[in-house]
């Protein structure tokens, strides 16, 4: 299937979107945010696909929104932009949804909705060049389809600060509330998420779905009574699994699970 604003490599299992706009430092307008809707969708239900990898050609992770796209949206009616905006926050749910490991690769800038992308993925690495931002009130604009994904990777807290100065965060401040996984030099980028890639490998993809499905089921949920019976009952579902039963008894015969690539 052919992109327009994407390159999607596929190899080992893993998936990686390339963001190719590198002239525009991989800012986003409707084609791209409708290009990677179709990616994620297509990708999801790719059985071949254990990983998705995001990434961005040339010096840049995303800048965000293309400012041309955002002053054709703010000349618009209200239908004409919200519909424009939900695109955008479909686009956002469906990688935060996609029911498999998900990876930012941020060099470079990774600015409003980039910040966003980024936060959305279950891991980010990050490079020390790497330079996050919620940049959008400087520009009059609040960052309203990226919140709860961006809220959730750093707290309400830190999002109080960065939504309201907009500062330049640094690779080493996004490591220390909690928007990136590691940070690594730029060099070392590629064999730091392979290391993340390999460890995801050697669990079982249906496990890893369920355990997303767990995160969202439990994150910030008084520890009741409803808690613990849910809880129970995902556990006691997932044993059924056939994934159950293979990694038990590989682990007792001492070989490798069926999912782990010979």
């Amino acid at each position: 299937m052919s992109y327009d604003y994407l390159h999607i490599e596929k190899s080992n299992q893993v998936a990686t979107v390339w963001l190719n706009r590198p002239e525009v430092h991989n800012a986003f307008n409707e084609g791209v945010i409708s290009e990677l809707q179709r990616a994620f969708e297509d990708l999801g239900a790719d059985d071949e696909v254990r990983v998705v990898m995001l990434a961005g050609r040339g010096k840049s992770f995303s800048a965000g929104a293309d400012l041309n796209w955002m002053k054709k949206a703010g000349e618009a009616d209200l239908d004409e932009n919200i519909a424009d905006a939900e695109r955008l926050a479909k686009m956002l749910q469906t990688l935060a949804t996609l029911p498999k490991p998900t990876i930012a690769r941020v060099h470079g800038a990774a600015l409003g909705g980039g910040m966003g992308l980024a936060s959305t993925c279950d891991i980010c690495i990050a490079s020390t060049e790497a330079k996050f931002a919620t940049s959008e009130v400087r520009l009059g604009l609040a960052p309203s389809t990226i919140s709860p994904y961006v809220i959730r990777a750093i707290g309400e807290r830190q999002a109080r600060r960065y939504f309201l100065t907009a500062e330049r965060i640094d690779a080493q401040t996004a490591y220390h509330i909690g928007l990136a996984h590691e940070v690594c030099e730029v060099d070392e980028l590629d064999a730091t998420v392979d290391k993340i890639i390999q460890a995801i490998l050697q669990g079982a993809p249906n496990a890893q779905a369920d355990s997303k499905t767990l995160i969202d089921m439990v994150a910030k949920k008084a520890v009741d009574e409803a808690l613990l019976t849910e809880t129970a009952k995902h556990i006691a579902t997932i044993r059924q699994g056939s994934e159950a039963k293979e990694g038990l008894q590989a682990f007792l015969n001492k070989r490798s699970p069926a999912w782990i690539a010979k």
